[in-house]
């Protein structure tokens, strides 16, 4: 499938030491969200919106046109979070193969036995 080399990304305290990260990689041209996680300690301060905000300008810049990502429907800070930034829940039949592997792997690993979803944002287009 259309998988490319991954990219990851920190945010980093006064103290210098790393308080977040976002590890992501092209999936059938889309910017895909492989993890995105944020100390305790620095929650609810819009470390990972920014590292989202991040992300979609590295996607623009790459002429993609989405970021996607897969993720917990019942965690607050997952599935209801993602939806608040404008991602929405893509159907089973919407997903690309791509995602299709990535879900496949993720039930091996046995995430399934929590729901979980695959979700879409689709990017601005290029001004």
């Amino acid at each position: 499938t259309g998988v490319t080399a991954g990219v990851a990304t920190g945010v980093a305290a006064p103290e210098d030491r790393p308080v977040a990260y976002l590890l992501a990689e092209v999936v059938d041209g889309a910017l895909h969200i492989e993890q995105v996680s944020v100390h305790p300690d620095a929650a609810r301060r819009g470390v990972g919106r920014a590292l989202l905000s991040h992300a979609e300008s590295y996607a623009s810049q790459l002429a993609l046109d989405a970021l996607t990502l897969t993720t917990f429907t019942e965690v607050p800070w997952n599935a209801p979070y993602y939806t608040r930034l404008g991602f929405h829940t893509l159907a089973p039949a919407a997903l690309t193969p791509g995602l299709r592997i990535i879900r496949a792997h993720e039930a091996e690993l046995g995430l399934d036995r929590w729901p979980r979803v695959c979700m879409r944002r689709a990017l601005p287009d290029p001004v």
